[in-house]
């Protein structure tokens, strides 16, 4: 009798535990979706669909990069990234190879400024981008992509687009304004990248 209350109280103890870890599983993985955002399913698809392998990596990144403290810019310091994006985006439409590979370095400068990890360490920089930045970190990766040389015109257009909202987000401390929230029509030092020719593409107003 007592051998059978042995083993009952030791199938219990065995159940309890492997509820605790798959619960303490879920809750870490819907926290690591929850904080990274499509980051997450960037990571998934790396790992080919396995969400584990992805989660670990993530969890690595955060154990790494989580207690990173952002340095802030002097403000002439941000106004010359400031203005040196828009001088980037205003030159896109004569040489949009030149304007991606500037912006691509500008990117990097200005992250190792804020205090990442510096630019000739780019998967580590953009693994601690991640952490912190993990809604602009795609714009980023795609600007780095075509600036090795890997993306057609329309391609390093959207790149560029998409990689200010990191540039906002570095130089105000603030993430930049989602797309609903956006003017439909921008002007000036801000305006969206035209396309060879002086035109915008289809659905480059912001």
């Amino acid at each position: 009798m007592l051998m059978f209350v042995l083993v009952m109280v030791a199938v219990v103890v065995v159940i309890v535990a492997a509820v605790l870890v798959i619960g303490f599983g879920q809750r870490g993985g819907r926290g690591l979706e929850k904080r990274f955002g499509p980051e997450y399913g960037h990571a998934v698809q790396l790992h080919g669909g396995d969400a584990k392998a992805a989660e670990a990596e993530l969890g690595e990144r955060v154990r790494r990069h989580g207690s990173l403290e952002e340095r802030s810019l002097t403000p002439d310091l941000r106004e010359r990234y400031r203005a040196q994006w828009a001088r980037i985006q205003e030159n896109f439409v004569e040489s949009p190879d030149k304007a991606v590979a500037e912006a691509d370095m500008l990117l990097s400068r200005l992250a190792e400024d804020r205090g990442f990890p510096p630019g000739d360490q780019f998967d580590d920089q953009m693994a601690a981008l991640s952490v912190h930045h993990s809604e602009h970190v795609r714009g980023y990766r795609d600007l780095h992509a075509t600036a090795q040389g890997r993306g057609s015109t329309e391609e390093m257009r959207e790149a560029m687009i998409r990689a200010r909202g990191l540039v906002t987000a570095l130089t105000t401390g603030q993430p930049a304004p989602s797309a609903r929230h956006r003017p439909h029509h921008r002007e000036g030092r801000d305006a969206a990248p035209q396309a060879p020719g002086g035109h915008h593409a289809k659905g480059s107003t912001l």
